[in-house]
């Protein structure tokens, strides 16, 4: 028998990296982009910078200008065999693109003029970085969850989200392209706006916004991603019809489901 085509089955599961960059202003603050409305994925939501691992981001000249990381220990940190760096590449590159942060240094260059570079051509980033000896600083930078996207969207994802302490004198911006607004919002204010219906989200971004609504300031969180704890699967409480998603130290925790939302997480007190 022919698979359907438009099965979600068939659906591909493409890997991802998104990126929760932080500050402290005074309370900790979350960098929030919006989505324009003519996306597929995700139109008129607010999310955080992201996007898709791309083949090129494997490419050995954009691992080599990585600081502070080696692909060994980063292949280790996500449970593959190699080529773990490239999700950190990943999450680089789209910060940059999305946000206009880079998450290292750009010593030839100015940040915005090295964004608006690789917005114009985003298939030579490789050759940006090294012409404009571009380094990373993977030290900023800690992974903390995977989102599988369900069966049943026309696009699917396998998303590591990341954490990221913001750099100093760098300013965010959005391109004016695929995102057409940006924010920095305190978590607990931007749970507190979803759920007045004015902030749209969308599920793995309300996780993690839970998550970091427990701690108070960018050296807590990332001590604590620092420690890569071992994953805890989200789970789903429904006892009476009642859809509520469960993280690690919530009441209720131990004794709710993991089998309906598709969330690991190791950023937890």
């Amino acid at each position: 028998m022919v698979a359907d085509e438009f099965s979600a089955h068939s659906v591909p599961v493409s890997p991802a990296a998104t990126v929760l960059v932080l500050r402290d202003h005074p309370d900790l603050q979350v960098l929030m982009v919006r989505r324009t409305r003519t996306v597929a994925f995700a139109p008129d939501a607010w999310v955080f910078p992201g996007g898709r691992v791309d083949a090129a981001d494997f490419d050995s000249s954009l691992f080599d200008a990585c600081d502070q990381l080696s692909d060994a220990d980063a292949s280790r940190r996500l449970d593959v065999d190699d080529g773990g760096l490239a999700w950190w590449v990943a999450a680089a590159r789209e910060v940059l693109e999305e946000s206009t942060i880079l998450l290292g240094e750009s010593p030839r260059m100015a940040v915005p003029d090295l964004a608006a570079q690789l917005r114009t051509a985003p298939d030579s980033f490789a050759s940006l970085v090294k012409q404009q000896e571009v380094r990373f600083d993977c030290s900023l930078v800690q992974e903390v969850a995977r989102f599988i996207t369900p069966l049943g969207p026309p696009r699917r994802f396998d998303a590591r989200f990341f954490v990221a302490r913001m750099p100093e004198g760098q300013e965010a911006m959005h391109d004016d392209g695929e995102i057409v607004d940006l924010k920095w919002v305190n978590p607990i204010q931007a749970l507190s706006h979803h759920a007045k219906g004015t902030f749209g989200m969308i599920s793995p971004t309300i996780r993690m916004l839970r998550t970091l609504e427990r701690f108070t300031s960018v050296a807590h969180v990332m001590e604590v991603a620092a420690e890569c704890r071992p994953y805890q699967t989200i789970r789903v409480a429904d006892p009476d019809g009642e859809y509520r998603v469960l993280l690690p130290g919530d009441e209720g925790y131990d004794s709710a489901s993991g089998l309906i939302e598709k969330g690991h997480i190791r950023l937890y007190l």
